[in-house]
């Protein structure tokens, strides 16, 4: 098992960063590595909106389609993603979003994840700090992009 998690302050909204992760069609656009995501269904449970979609990740020479479900509950500002299928033994991540009273807010971003391929495991294991670093940069930069 392959896992990390970290807590950034960014000077930007709770709101506004939630809204953010929370699209995840767009992640094709900022995102390093997803070079695809299709949504393929939406459901709302009372303030929970549930998104199942597929993405595409490319690293290398090395491709792969998952599905996952999005969990979003905007009002208390978290987002968990739960696999479904494809090339992972288990994948979670989770986000919470929470203001700060100075301005800005933190963001608390966990993942851990086993790929049943050990080839794979190994490879991603061996560069998973580096990939994670770059993704948590990418959702900062994505802020700065869009809200200055």
């Amino acid at each position: 098992m392959t896992a990390r998690r970290t807590r950034t302050q960014v000077p930007y909204t709770a709101d506004q960063m939630c809204g953010l992760v929370a699209d995840i069609e767009r992640y094709p656009d900022f995102l390093p590595w997803c070079v695809a995501l299709r949504v393929v269904a939406r459901r709302e449970e009372g303030s929970i909106d549930f998104t199942t979609a597929d993405m595409v990740v490319a690293y290398g020479v090395f491709r792969e389609k998952f599905r996952s479900v999005v969990r979003l509950d905007r009002t208390s500002r978290q987002i968990d993603v739960d696999y479904v299928d494809g090339p992972f033994r288990s994948l979670r991540n989770a986000w919470a979003f929470e203001d700060l009273p100075t301005g800005g807010s933190t963001v608390d971003f966990s993942i851990d994840f086993e790929l049943r391929n050990l080839i794979l495991q190994k490879t991603a294991h061996a560069v998973f700090e580096r990939v994670f670093l770059k993704m948590a940069d990418a959702f900062i930069d994505r802020a700065k992009a869009i809200y200055g």
